[in-house]
């Protein structure tokens, strides 16, 4: 988190840190301004018609993007054929729960142990409003959704070096940032010490906005009382009865407020991918995986591993080890091909394409992320603290804390995520084994909710760098990437196309996958048919 090193002094320096800082926080903006742009262009299913009987296409990868491929193209008459070289379909949407195991590169194995019905999501975990394609095909495909919770008032935030190392209440945080900014804006018109000139009226209407927005009194300031309370909470709550009168909360005092740097974490859902209305699939994310793999499973040959794909002009041979037949090589051949496999792997493969393509194969890295999933004997952070679903965030190397937003109020065991790290701090925790990983989100988790060593059962560390099949967790296109290899990336090369999130504008969300797919789908056919 990007904290404010030194209390700025004057009221206009401060409020140009805080403008500039309320914009820059945390990973998911960072990968945002590294290419990930917002929003989607889904127009709906492709309409592919025409197609010549008996043309074959085959599709490497059985994620949402390969299986949106077989799934479209099938229907518009090509013979088809996927490889996957799990033995699941999915890709990297997948859930893990009670009795799965989990293998990483170096051999080490995690047990599942948690209990019947409680699942963690190590890939992607929620679906934003905007992402129509996704959302498209999940009603279409039956996948049934609920909301998932992004803001929750009474979750934590947290800074190692202010308020004595203790979390703060969100809405406390953001009710007394709300006040103290108001009240700065508020003086510094009366004082006319902003740049540009302000009527009376503007005056007038932007001190009353200022009143109400940030609660201040009859003076301009922020201070306890019963109606900040009625936004921040209360000492001592409201009532019934002759003892029923409320004690209001005291603000938190605004030097050390400003420097904690904890407001900047208001701003993380105002991006667009993290506004709400958010959502997730009943049961787990791999309902959608499930949900696609439903319509393509006679397609999809499993435990295949592509060593060469190699083109002319009459078509794509792709050489694989077949596991299922005790690695036997075998090749299989089609007029087109559609690969998905994340370039993290791709660019080991031996691939026939011309020079821009192969460039751009191996120009994007992918970003290293851990997720810690914990297990506890009750829903703790329910029963005591009144928190239901949401996220609390801290400045540790855990980054936050998210809570499940599902089967609130039942008893027995539950699953939250107990850290999801990006960057320097996930190849940290890349580099431990999945108990330390475990151990360490445990450790600093306690700083938080002192409940978490008596009430933990078990948990699970996944990294996925260290996952064989992605050896990363998605595609980081950087500005000058983008303008140098991208175009060639996307672009069909003689009989050959790619797709994934990687190969589109959403990238790290499922979302990117299905545009991705729909784009090369739909220019593979328009070829095919001689269209383009």
């Amino acid at each position: 988190m990007n904290r404010l090193t030194s209390y700025p002094p004057t009221r206009r320096q401060l409020l140009l840190r805080i403008g500039a800082a309320a914009g820059s926080v945390a990973m998911y903006q960072a990968m945002t301004r590294l290419g990930h742009a917002a929003g989607t262009d889904f127009a709906g299913s492709p309409v592919l018609s025409g197609a010549k009987p008996g043309t074959t296409v085959l599709v490497l990868g059985a994620g949402l993007a390969g299986m949106l491929a077989a799934y479209e193209l099938r229907k518009a008459g090509y013979s088809v054929r996927v490889l996957e070289y799990q033995n699941r379909s999915g890709g990297r949407n997948f859930s893990l729960r009670g009795g799965d195991t989990l293998t990483e590169l170096g051999g080490a194995t995690q047990q599942v142990k948690f209990a019947p019905g409680n699942y963690i999501n190590p890939g992607p975990w929620r679906i934003p409003y905007h992402h129509q394609g996704l959302l498209h095909y999940c009603k279409l495909f039956g996948v049934q959704l609920e909301p998932f919770i992004e803001v929750n008032h009474n979750a934590l935030l947290h800074s190692s070096t202010t308020f004595g190392g203790q979390p703060q209440r969100y809405r406390d945080v953001l009710t007394d940032f709300t006040g103290y900014t108001a009240e700065l804006l508020a003086k510094s018109i009366d004082q006319a010490k902003l740049d540009q000139p302000i009527t009376d009226d503007e005056k007038h209407d932007l001190k009353q906005a200022m009143r109400g927005w940030g609660l201040l009194d009859k003076d301009d300031s922020y201070r306890r009382s019963d109606l900040v309370s009625l936004r921040r909470g209360f000492d001592k709550a409201q009532g019934g009865g002759p003892d029923g009168a409320p004690i209001p909360s005291s603000p938190l005092p605004r030097a050390e407020l400003m420097k904690s740097g904890l407001w900047a974490w208001l701003s993380f859902n105002m991006t667009y991918d993290m506004q709400t209305t958010m959502f997730q699939p009943v049961g787990g994310m791999d309902m959608i995986g499930k949900g696609f793999a439903k319509q393509v499973n006679d397609l999809v040959t499993h435990n295949v591993k592509v060593t060469k794909i190699a083109q002319d002009g009459g078509g794509v041979t792709v050489t694989y080890r077949d596991e299922n037949k005790g690695g036997v090589v075998a090749q299989a051949k089609a007029d087109w091909c559609v690969c998905t496999i994340p370039l993290s792997i791709l660019s080991q493969i031996e691939v026939q394409a011309g020079a821009p393509m192969k460039a751009a194969i191996q120009a994007v890295p992918y970003a290293s992320s851990v997720k810690v999933g914990l297990e506890f004997k009750r829903r703790f952070w329910e029963q005591d603290e009144k928190i239901y679903g949401g996220i609390s965030f801290t400045d540790q190397p855990i980054s936050q804390i998210s809570y499940p937003s599902t089967r609130y109020f039942t008893d027995g065991p539950a699953v939250l995520l107990g850290g999801y790290m990006f960057g320097a701090a996930a190849y940290d925790f890349a580099g431990m084994t999945p108990e330390q990983r475990v151990q360490e989100a445990l450790k600093q988790g306690a700083v938080l909710h002192k409940q978490y060593m008596s009430e933990f059962r078990n948990g699970v560390g996944v990294a996925w760098s260290r996952m064989p099949w992605s050896l990363g967790c998605c595609a980081t296109w950087s500005e000058e990437s983008r303008k140098a290899h991208y175009k060639p990336l996307t672009e069909i090369d003689g009989r050959l196309v790619l797709a994934g999130e990687h190969a589109s504008y959403v990238g790290c969300w499922q979302e990117g996958a299905i545009l991705s797919s729909v784009s090369a789908i739909t220019r593979l056919h328009q070829r095919a048919i001689g269209a383009a």
